[in-house]
């Protein structure tokens, strides 16, 4: 029996985050990139490429830069003596969760000193 990985749009936000946002992308352009590349996966692993845009298509090749997506390709023999070739696009869920919790772990750090700063001075000097 496979077990079903599903991710949600906040981790995948998260992991767009991690991988976009350090090459300045903004805030509210990741947002929406995880919207439309959930419109195309759901709950499914993976989408056949005739079904893209050129548009698309380019956007996919740059998320698979980016280590969120990867192809495979299955080759079928027609009864004409044709070989078909069919290309997917696979997100790649177990990264993307762990880029996820990377970046939760990040937030973590980073909140961590914080608690720090709050406290006034004059509770760390002596009498």
């Amino acid at each position: 029996m496979r077990i079903l990985t599903v991710i949600s749009i906040s981790e995948l936000t998260k992991a767009l985050r991690k991988t976009l946002g350090k090459k300045g992308i903004p805030e509210d352009e990741i947002t929406k990139l995880a919207d439309y590349l959930m419109s195309f996966f759901g709950f499914n692993d993976e989408v056949i490429d005739n079904l893209l845009r050129p548009h698309d298509r380019d956007v996919f090749y740059m998320l698979e830069e980016e280590g969120i997506l990867t192809t495979r390709r299955e080759e079928i023999n027609l009864k004409r003596g044709k070989l078909w070739r069919i290309h997917y696009w696979i997100i790649k869920k177990e990264h993307i969760k762990a880029l996820a919790v990377s970046e939760e772990e990040e937030e973590e750090e980073e909140n961590f000193g914080s608690v720090y700063d709050s406290i006034s001075e004059e509770v760390w000097t002596r009498d």
